[in-house]
């Protein structure tokens, strides 16, 4: 019983060292490695939902969807200006509420090929930012 207790302290420790490392890094980045974070973070969710979807797990596979949506629509689409972005923001804007879309009908019905297609759209937009920022440095 000591090994398990054991184990659960370090994961918890795991866990909160993770947590502290992901929050300094948001606080000492700049928007745009902001707006990168976020592709990471709605990639990594969709690579951790397509796992459980394989698994069966579908519990886990809702729990990862549901934070790739989250990320698209209160981070991704949250961030973008209208004002400043004009028709590119808008096209931006119409791009996450189609991810948005398969994301749900992924989830929905276990639709492989809709966790696919939003994951290869976020890469390309994804990349497309990364590419910004390299030449803006």
């Amino acid at each position: 019983m000591n090994a398990n207790r054991g184990a659960a302290a370090y994961g918890r420790g795991a866990k909160a060292y993770a947590r502290v490392g992901v929050e300094s890094g948001v606080m000492s980045a700049n928007p745009h490695q902001l707006i990168v974070m976020l592709f990471d973070g709605a990639q990594a969710s969709i690579r951790a939902a397509r796992i459980h979807m394989q698994g069966g797990n579908i519990a886990e596979k809702g729990k990862a969807i549901s934070k790739a949506i989250d990320i698209v629509n209160t981070g991704l689409a949250a961030a973008l200006d209208p004002e400043k972005g004009g028709e590119v923001a808008e096209r931006l804007g119409a791009l996450y509420a189609y991810i948005a879309r398969l994301l749900l009908a992924a989830n929905l019905h276990n639709d492989q090929e809709s966790l696919d297609q939003a994951e290869r759209l976020l890469e390309d937009i994804a990349s497309a930012w990364r590419e910004i920022g390299q030449q803006s440095a």
